[in-house]
């Protein structure tokens, strides 16, 4: 055994005291906040719910062509849609994709004004990359704790979960792909006189735009990776009834929704990389001529 050299009964004390006093005091202000990202959830859920199963089929299939070009992954992705109506995993197909799209969404609109600062300061990169060390490696269920205590069991801790796991791909992604811009088109640029505005949302984001993509494909597939967690805590989805599976040790279950999640996975990892190749190839042509 160890030697205990402190006691460390009185931190672990204040840390309790210090979140039941933010519970007791801020509870209600921190859900006014976070309950925008509660109706945007909602939101996304109502309409795919309603939305007809077979209208949902000819957007994604066709934004799979759209990507392509090609057949083989219209038929990829007609196939997995097919297989969630089939199983009877539509609904929860649905609500699942709602989480992913609402927390993608969200670290979208966050992380990548935070990966354009990071690319500009050398201090700022400094002060952030340990926090998304700690974002990425520190366990779900940890920072599961205090949001279920201000929250509750329910869709916003579930949602916020999710938004702190997915989020360090794209910021770091948005940074390389900002800093990874040829010097040399940059100065090219500066001779024209354009202000750092005009250099920034001219020059290097259409040129990183692939490597952001890349970052919104991997927080695509790190927001899917969380909805077994996330419906622990109220989120409901195919992550639901792998949790009904093992309760219940129905093997067909578990299996069945576990594939429902590498269906969804397999239809916007796809997609999203399809459409990074095209820019790709679109900014090589530019390039070259």
């Amino acid at each position: 055994m160890f030697p205990e050299l402190i006691d460390t009964r009185p931190l672990r004390r204040a840390i309790d005291d210090g979140l039941n006093w933010v519970v007791r005091n801020w509870g209600g202000e921190l859900e006014a906040a976070a309950y925008p990202l509660l109706m945007l959830l909602n939101s996304i859920e109502r309409l795919l719910v309603a939305t007809p199963w077979w209208l949902i089929f000819i957007i994604v299939v066709g934004v799979a062509w759209l990507a392509t070009r090609n057949w083989k992954l219209p038929a990829l992705v007609l196939v997995s849609l097919l297989f969630l109506g089939v199983m009877g995993l539509w609904r929860d197909a649905m609500a699942t994709t709602a989480l992913m799209i609402a927390a993608t969404l969200t670290v979208i609109v966050a992380s990548i004004p935070i990966g354009v600062w990071m690319s500009r300061s050398l201090r700022v990169r400094q002060i952030i990359t340990p926090i998304l060390d700690l974002m990425q490696t520190l366990p779900s269920f940890v920072y599961l704790i205090p949001a279920v205590m201000i929250f509750g069991p329910g869709k916003i801790p579930a949602l916020l979960a999710t938004i702190v796991y997915a989020a360090p791909p794209l910021v770091r992604l948005t940074d390389l792909g900002l800093r990874s811009v040829d010097p040399a088109v940059m100065e090219a640029s500066r001779s024209f006189g354009t202000t750092p505005r005009q250099r920034l949302f001219g020059v290097q984001i259409p040129l990183a735009l692939p490597t952001i993509l890349a970052g919104v494909n991997q927080t695509t597939m790190m927001a899917l990776a969380m909805v077994v967690i996330a419906s622990m805590i109220g989120a409901g989805g195919l992550g639901y009834q792998v949790l009904q599976g093992i309760g219940r040790l129905e093997v067909s279950r578990g299996l069945f929704a576990g594939l429902g999640i590498v269906v969804l996975a397999i239809i916007f990892d796809r997609i999203t990389q399809s459409f990074g190749k095209q820019l790709q190839a679109r900014i090589g042509l530019a390039e070259a001529r």
